[in-house]
């Protein structure tokens, strides 16, 4: 094709997919119906084809799609050859004059590329595949800038990420077209995207995100967006606004041409951005084009000044996921690029705003953040500093990433996602909370969840039972499709469990942190987390399968052991292989029988109580002074479970591997008691097989008690692999604390920081920037310091309700309770009455969730932190918020268990169940309503803790 025959193209024939591609081809369509789109012209792919036929004629053969690097290289030298070319003359030309004509020769335009149908495969917008063009679109460009912002359009054809991605696809990169739209830019100030079908659940329901500015502030997510959601039926609507602080206009004077972040004016920050009218309008357009194209739309539009409504871009909504992007092809640069124009990334701005597409039970008010540590606290508790928190948030953020991507989650629905994977977790007065609205966003991904999603809630302590929730319409469906690779994780899971603890074991038992310095130190460390978050991923996904077990075998007993089935499944449970966490309480058993074998050693163990005194008996027992034997299995318990210790994840806590005679606590109560690991063991089988006979019982039938039997085998595995790899966790985590912390001793010696352990109150990128050069400033000591005293302020505060509320898109949010307290659950007393409350039927019952069976009476020792004595705890019932791994030691002295917080499969509840100790958990204002050194009773079949006596 010709200059000359190409010219006619510029202003005529835009209905031609193949010549224009969808995007371009859509918009002409709805034009020339009547529709308000402001008016295009279009270089067709022809161009693209004279432009570049040279530089496409002489490319090199594309390296294998496994060769990430050399497809990035390819792609890279590909865009930078087309980059140089330039508009042919007499192209050129007519696209300056058809410029003049349509957009007029002062007039700004909106340049896009899109990549047409390739022959045998799908074009960029396509009806039946949502296929993301990856290609780029440049606005607000004057008449001046056109050429270069089209050669950049044709130029984007080769970005690597595109390249990879179209390898993926199955579509020969080499052979992408791409044309390029000028549109005249409607400069709007509100601005919205329209899908005609709820694109969460295909629901007949209008779903408009709005904002101020222009709609690149809907579509890239960089505005503050309100929602609104219209029954079709009747016209009812129902808005949920939020405080609107940032919007995106203009460029700024002077600057480099690209739309701005700009603040909101304060008269419409709180007010909705579209009233009534301008919804009705909105709904009206769209029905209309949703009727003219046959089938649900993602609408773009904006409002101007004048009150005009403009319709930029139309895409078909696709609710089959197409194949996933590579994983390796973007950062996060070129990501948002990649996004700009492809119709999943447009959806995710209605998807992420109604307070998340599953909103929890109660849940925040529009225009508040909802949070929650219900269960975090168990890892987590109290105050954190900054070096853990910084640790967890990558840990959360790249295992979960991992974890969406075994589930069936597409690469590119991640990508969309990742501000969500940044903020799991936040610090609110210095603890560790969720950040629920983007665990519901980043949880319904998975195709799994609305399916697992009441139990889900009832982990997070969202739902005082594990209720199921409302199935979406169209569930069947998805359950099918969703199956497939369900049954295939069932069956593979194990053994992907087992590769994992052989990969693991492996990383530990090869580990040689003390022998490396500090640049080795640095290396190791990246390293060591960037498998991490390749491989870490199954120990969530045996939670998920884990679920789906528990509430299935739950939902059988209630059916067919004629009872809700509860108590049953504790006892069907117990009597597992030991697991690694359990491992580690009867490894301090089995040295505790050594220890009361020896008079002399059992005599000193129980006399060593402070730390001069403890330090010294075990310098002397792994020297060898009390015989070889209880040496040797001192130095062996040390070096396998040294990182097992309360608050194990807490950084600032230190562990028998920094403090070994620590140990001498852990076994001070076990000397005293006489435990054994034989009765141990008896114990737990004991509560097994009273389990069974139950089971004879209340369930005649054979075939049923199979069932049942073979459900609770499967999930005694999930439950003990999720404790292996809690102690892998623990272990992780130790190998961090020792490289940061001999970092920080590196810090200190030159002077950067007054003491080593100073480093607890620096975060991980400032640790590792100090000696990778990356580090913005030098001045560590003050900056410690600062949030030192931030962190011990923040230890004299009360502590927090499990649930909180801020406000959205406000700087430094003040936490505060929800507003209505009956949202955060009411406590499971009769009648929903709070325990202790004169109102309630018995003021001194509580009521919990049942988690290992047996009753049991004796004092209580209310303990606020795991730092108290073993011995302390010892034959009383220990009460107390939540625990961790940590607290194995006090909960074996212990011969109840009461926690505030947890569930049926939460670490209280598998420890007491494995320990054979009756426990409750998830009983609400448990240590504030049960006084320290009161007599209770504790039942831990039916999930009841009785104030005998309060007096001590």
């Amino acid at each position: 094709m010709t200059p000359q025959t190409v010219a006619p193209v510029l202003a005529a024939g835009l209905l031609d997919a193949a010549e224009v591609g969808n995007k371009f081809s859509r918009l002409e369509s709805m034009r020339a119906a009547g529709f308000p789109v402001p008016p295009l012209y279009c270089l067709p792919a022809a161009a693209f084809d004279l432009a570049t036929g040279t530089v496409r004629a002489g490319l090199p053969p594309l390296p294998a799609a496994a060769d990430t690097e050399g497809v990035r290289a390819w792609g890279e030298g590909a865009a930078g050859q087309v980059a140089r070319l330039e508009v042919p003359g007499a192209l050129a030309g007519a696209a300056l004059a058809a410029f003049d004509e349509v957009i007029g020769p002062d007039g700004l335009a909106a340049v896009r590329a899109c990549v047409v149908p390739v022959e045998g495969g799908p074009g960029e917008d396509d009806a039946s595949d949502p296929f993301a063009g990856m290609s780029d679109s440049f606005l607000y460009v004057p008449r001046g800038d056109l050429l270069a912002r089209i050669v950049d359009c044709w130029a984007s054809a080769y970005k690597p990420e595109a390249v990879l991605y179209r390898m993926r696809r199955g579509v020969d990169p080499a052979a992408t077209r791409v044309a390029v739209g000028v549109q005249r830019m409607a400069l709007g100030t509100r601005s919205f995207v329209a899908f005609t079908r709820d694109p969460r659940d295909g629901a007949s329901r209008l779903v408009i995100a709005a904002a101020h500015g222009i709609g690149e502030g809907v579509v890239q997510e960089k505005a503050d967006v309100d929602h609104f959601f219209v029954d079709p039926a009747t016209g009812e609507t129902r808005a949920e606004p939020v405080r609107k602080l940032r919007m995106v206009g203009p460029p700024a004077p002077g600057g480099p041409g690209e739309p701005a972040l700009l603040d909101v004016p304060p008269e419409l920050a709180v007010a909705p951005v579209l009233d009534d009218g301008h919804i009705a309008r909105i709904a009206e357009v769209a029905a209309r084009i949703e009727r003219h194209f046959g089938g649900p739309q993602d609408i773009e539009g904006t409002f101007t000044p004048d009150g005009t409504l403009h319709v930029v871009q139309a895409r078909p909504i696709v609710t089959a996921a197409a194949p996933p992007a590579p994983a390796t092809a973007l950062d996060a640069s070129s990501a948002s690029s990649a996004r700009r124009d492809s119709p999943a990334h447009s959806a995710s701005s209605a998807q992420r705003a109604p307070a998340g597409a599953h909103p929890g039970p109660g849940g925040a008010a529009a225009g508040q953040v909802e949070w929650s540590n219900h269960n975090i606290t168990e890892s987590y508790p109290g105050v954190s500093g900054a070096l853990t928190y910084s640790l967890a948030r990558d840990f959360y953020r790249w295992i979960f990433t991992d974890l969406y991507r075994r589930m069936g989650v597409p690469d590119r629905t991640l990508r969309r996602n990742a501000h969500h994977l940044a903020r799991m977790i936040g610090t609110l007065d210095g603890r560790i909370f969720y950040r629920m609205d983007a665990w519901y966003a980043l949880h319904g991904q998975m195709p799994v969840f609305e399916f697992i999603r009441g139990w889900w809630e009832h982990g997070m302590g969202l739902a005082e039972t594990p209720r199921a929730a409302p199935l979406r319409p169209g569930w069947r469906l998805r359950a099918l499709r969703a199956a497939p690779g369900l049954l295939r994780r069932m069956f593979t899971h194990q053994a992907e469990v087992r590769a994992f603890l052989r990969w693991w074991d492996g990383i530990a038992a090869a580990e040689r942190v003390d022998a490396l310095g500090p640049e080795e130190l640095v290396v190791y460390y990246r390293g060591l987390w960037a498998r991490v978050a390749d491989r870490w991923g199954v120990t969530l996904t045996n939670s998920i399968l884990g679920i789906v077990v528990v509430q299935t075998l739950d939902g059988l007993l209630r059916r067919w052991a004629g009872q809700d089935g509860h108590s049953l499944m504790l006892g069907l449970l117990s009597g597992g292989p030991d697991n690694r966490s359990l491992a580690a309480v009867r490894s301090a058993i089995a040295l505790a029988e050594l220890a009361g074998a020896d008079r002399r050693l059992r005599e000193d163990v129980l006399a060593a109580r402070d730390p001069e005194a403890a330090r010294e008996l075990w310098e002397r027992l792994v020297s060898g002074a009390y015989g070889p034997r209880p040496a040797t299995a001192a130095t062996a318990y040390l070096r396998r479970y040294g990182d097992r210790a309360t608050g194990d994840l807490k950084l600032e806590e230190p562990t028998p591997r920094q403090r070994p005679w620590t140990v001498l606590d852990l076994l001070r109560p076990l000397v005293r008691q006489g435990r054994t690991v034989a009765a141990s063991r008896a114990e737990e089988l004991r509560v097994r097989r009273d389990a069974e006979r139950e089971l004879r019982l209340r369930c005649p039938s054979l075939p049923r008690r199979a069932v049942i039997r073979a459900l609770s085998g499967a999930l005694r595995g999930f439950v003990t692999a999720r404790e292996d790899m809690r102690f892998c966790r623990s272990q992780l985590y130790g190998l961090s604390r020792r490289v940061l912390f001999r970092l920080g001793a590196e810090l200190a010696a030159a002077g950067h920081l007054d003491d080593a352990a100073d480093v607890i109150d620096l975060t991980v990128p400032e640790v590792l920037g100090a000696f990778e050069g990356t580090l913005p400033g030098t001045a560590l000591r003050p900056l410690a310091a600062h949030r030192r005293a931030e962190r011990e302020h923040h230890a004299t505060l009360p502590p927090p309700p499990p649930r909180l509320v801020t406000d959205a898109g406000v700087p430094l949010a003040v936490p505060r309770p929800l507003a209505d307290p009956a949202s955060a659950w009411p406590p499971g007393t009769p009648d929903g009455a709070v325990p202790g409350d004169p109102g309630s039927p018995d003021t001194r019952l509580l009521r919990g969730l049942a988690s290992s069976e047996g009753v049991v009476r004796g004092r209580a020792k209310v303990v606020e932190h795991p730092s108290v004595p073993p011995e302390s705890c010892q034959d009383r019932i220990l009460v107390a918020r939540e625990t961790d791994p940590g607290w194995l030691f006090l909960m074996t002295a212990a011969k109840g268990l009461v926690v505030e917080r947890g569930t049926l499969l939460s670490h209280t509840a598998i420890t007491g169940r494995l320990l054979g100790v009756p426990t409750v958990v998830a009983v609400p204002g448990a240590t504030t309503l049960i006084p320290d050194g009161a007599w209770v009773e504790l039942d831990g079949a039916a999930g009841t803790v009785r104030v005998l006596e309060e007096t001590p």
